[in-house]
């Protein structure tokens, strides 16, 4: 189904179409002139066209179509399953890997290799896009997630990552030298306004996000990190370490490529979670990949 989304602008004279990338989230400017085009929109219960200006207390509907899916297929690609049983799988996943199919890479996804892994034993919570899928790290960051066999266990694992019971622990490089060996950044995130493609920390459309690190070593200009997330933001850790001027090292989205560096420095390296038949607490730690170990005997060296 559509979802309809209504508006109040608050100033005179703003184009209808960047009043509505800046107000939700997940449109840019060229999807909100697209829906413009289709009729989806409305100014105070009449269509506009995307040079519309908006008066103050102008009434702006916004129908935004559910999405089309992708058509996932299954594909033979290997797995490193760390465990497995008939309700949830936990998987390493290796740097490089996209979790799920979307425009741009739509195969060779941690997806495609699940649904041949699992048959159709996947939760649908998350639609055919995304079964299973319970939590997601990003392509350059390697390590441990979590899947869904089925809906009572997604939704049961779901709830303990919505009340923070969820264990996620990160180790990472970061830039610069700390001068406290622990802190928590406490900073609400959202979607920029000048990047759709990026996350920034903003008071304007965020969601409140908290992450905890520890100084596990200090190279001179790089430190090695442990971070623990409270909450679950899209691209947290690297929003939040690039907020206190110490960008993930290798991170060309929120710092800058380093020479010799393919992606960030960011391994999920543990995850812990209560079992959502037998009750039982379970903890899964994957050890540090070579490339995260080549890049501390790198900086070292420096």
């Amino acid at each position: 189904m559509s979802e309809l989304i209504t508006l109040t602008s608050e100033t005179d004279g703003e184009r209808i179409d960047k009043y509505i990338s800046d107000n939700i989230a997940e449109l840019t400017r060229s999807a909100a002139q697209c829906l413009i085009a289709d009729g989806k929109v409305t100014a105070d219960g009449r269509t506009v066209n995307k040079n519309h200006k908006l008066r103050k207390g102008s009434v702006v509907a916004v129908e935004i179509p559910e999405p089309q899916p992708l058509d996932a297929k299954p594909e033979n690609i290997p797995l490193d399953i760390v465990y497995e049983d008939s309700d949830l799988l936990v998987v390493n996943k290796p740097k490089g890997m996209v979790v799920h199919p979307a425009h741009g890479n739509p195969d060779g996804t941690l997806v495609n290799a699940l649904l041949f892994h699992c048959g159709e034993s996947l939760s649908g919570i998350n639609g055919i896009i995304r079964p299973g899928i319970v939590h997601r790290i990003d392509k350059n960051t390697s390590g441990l997630l979590i899947v869904a066999k089925n809906d009572r266990s997604h939704l049961a694992l779901a709830e303990q990552i919505k009340a923070h019971s969820f264990t996620r622990e990160y180790e990472a490089v970061a830039v610069g030298a700390f001068r406290d060996k622990d802190g928590t950044i406490d900073a609400p995130i959202g979607r920029s306004r000048t990047d759709r493609k990026k996350m920034c920390v903003t008071a304007e459309n965020s969601r409140n996000a908290v992450t905890h690190y520890t100084v596990i070593h200090q190279y001179g200009g790089f430190a090695h990190l442990r971070l623990r997330l409270e909450t679950g933001r899209t691209h947290q850790i690297r929003v939040h370490l690039s907020y206190i001027g110490h960008p993930v090292l290798g991170d060309d989205v929120y710092g800058k490529p380093y020479k010799g560096m393919d992606g960030q420095c960011l391994h999920a390296r543990k995850i812990g979670f209560i079992h959502p038949t037998s009750g039982e607490y379970m903890e899964f730690v994957s050890e540090l990949p070579d490339y995260f170990k080549a890049v501390l005997v790198k900086i070292e060296k420096m």
